[in-house]
């Protein structure tokens, strides 16, 4: 099973403000960058985006549909990356003191990485989530107007 969490140390609306700009998608999301509106309002269900996915010198579009969000703590997407196939990516934000327990679930659901899922697969995608979760954490907590003030 690909289900990775991380605590990040804002509240549940902080994460939630960064999941909810489909701008912001490439900046938390490995292998992705360039995100823009492709359809709908992000994250409403049924809107998408697309940027562009990047693997060393490989390079193709890909886009993600939002397949249900219920702010702010649940959003589920559909990851479709061409030729690699498709993914559920779902991710909860949980209320965590003041803080925010943010988990991920992945399991891919069409393509060669549905038709291959495995345990070594499931590995790959636990490091994708531990450099994915740093990244989300990063942007959350450096974010300036999210800083705590001091007591």
């Amino acid at each position: 099973m690909a289900v990775r969490h991380r605590l990040i140390e804002r509240p549940v609306t902080d994460v939630w403000a960064v999941l909810a700009d489909g701008a912001r998608y490439g900046d938390w999301v490995v292998g992705t960058s360039g995100s823009r509106p492709q359809e709908g309002a992000w994250p409403e269900v049924g809107s998408s985006i697309t940027y562009m996915i990047r693997l060393g010198h490989w390079s193709a579009t890909g886009s993600t549909v939002v397949r249900r969000c219920e702010e702010p703590g649940v959003l589920e997407l559909e990851a479709d990356s061409g030729r690699l196939g498709t993914a559920r990516i779902a991710v909860e934000i949980r209320p965590w003191g003041e803080n925010a327990l943010v988990i991920i679930d992945e399991h891919p659901l069409r393509g060669p990485g549905g038709l291959l899922h495995n345990t070594a697969v499931d590995a790959l995608i636990q490091l994708r989530h531990r450099s994915m979760l740093a990244r989300l954490a990063e942007v959350v907590e450096s974010d300036p107007s999210h800083a705590r003030s001091a007591v």
